[in-house]
C-alpha cells in the first residue's frame, strides 16, 4: 500500500471517529435523522413544511389553509421498538404532535392514523398519547392505563399530577420530547419526566411497528418547529 492511500485511509478514519464520538456525546446509540439543512429521509406538503435555520418549520397562514391534518413523514424505515427524541417548540395557538407506529390514510396525501404523543402551545394535552383517526384518548398527562380490547382505557395508576406536569412545560419556548415504544408499552416524556405510560393489551388496534411523523393540525394559524431529532431501535 502506497504512503499517499495509507494516509487518505488515515485521514478517513479520523474524521470517522470525530464524527462518532460528537455524536456519541450528543445522544449515545442514537442516530440523528434530520441533517438539519435537507429533506433528505423525509416527505410532506412543502406548503406548509419548510426548513429554516437547522429547523424544521410546520405553518398554517391565512394565505395558506388546511383542509385535514398533515404530516411531515419520515421514510428511513417503520420504527418498531424505539426511542425517538426531539426538540419543539410552539405557538400559543398551536396543535402538533409526533405519530408513531402509524398507517398511511389511503386517499388523503401526508394523513397519518395511529398513535400519537401530543402537544399543543396552551399544553391542555402535551404528553399525553392519542390515537389520530382511531380509538382517541388513551392516555391523559398523568395517566398510567391500560388498554383492552373493546374497552375504554382503564387507568390503572398515575405517574403525576397533570397541573404538575403541565409546570414542567416552557411555553413559547423549546422542550425536548421523548418517546419510549418498546413491545406493547409507551411512554410519553417532556423534558425528562414522564407525562403518560400506556400498556396496550387491545389485540385488535395495537401496533407494533409502523410510520413516524410531525403533525400540523387543521387551524386557523399556527406554527410548530422541531428540531435536533434522535432516533434509536431497541431490541
Amino acid at each position: 500500500m502506497s504512503q499517499k492511500i495509507s494516509f487518505r485511509l488515515a485521514l478517513a478514519f479520523i474524521i470517522m471517529a470525530t464524527s462518532l464520538s460528537v455524536k456519541s456525546q450528543d445522544h449515545p446509540g442514537f442516530t440523528k435523522i434530520f441533517d438539519g439543512k435537507t429533506m433528505k429521509g423525509w416527505d410532506c406538503d412543502h406548503t406548509f413544511w419548510r426548513i429554516e435555520n437547522g429547523t424544521f418549520v410546520g405553518e398554517v397562514t391565512a394565505a395558506h389553509a388546511i383542509k385535514t391534518n398533515t404530516f411531515l413523514i419520515f421514510r428511513g424505515g417503520l420504527p418498531a421498538n424505539f426511542e425517538l427524541i426531539a426538540q419543539y417548540r410552539i405557538s400559543p395557538e398551536g396543535n402538533s404532535g409526533i405519530q408513531y407506529r402509524s398507517e398511511e390514510v389511503k386517499g388523503i396525501p401526508y394523513a397519518l392514523k395511529g398513535y400519537q404523543a401530543d402537544i399543543d402551545g396552551a399544553n391542555t394535552y402535551t404528553g399525553q398519547n392519542y390515537e389520530e383517526r382511531g380509538r382517541g384518548f388513551l392516555a391523559m398527562r398523568g395517566e398510567k392505563a391500560l388498554l383492552k380490547t373493546d374497552q375504554k382505557p382503564l387507568i390503572v395508576g398515575s405517574v403525576g399530577n397533570s397541573d404538575s406536569l403541565k409546570s414542567e412545560i416552557k411555553n413559547g419556548d423549546w422542550n425536548e420530547i421523548r418517546i419510549i415504544a418498546k413491545g406493547n408499552h409507551l411512554q410519553h416524556f417532556i423534558n425528562g419526566i414522564l407525562m403518560s405510560d400506556a400498556k396496550d393489551e387491545d389485540t385488535k388496534a395495537r401496533k407494533f411497528k409502523g410510520v413516524l411523523g410531525f403533525q400540523v393540525h387543521v387551524m386557523p394559524t399556527m406554527k410548530v418547529e422541531y428540531r435536533n431529532i434522535y432516533l434509536k431501535n431497541l431490541k
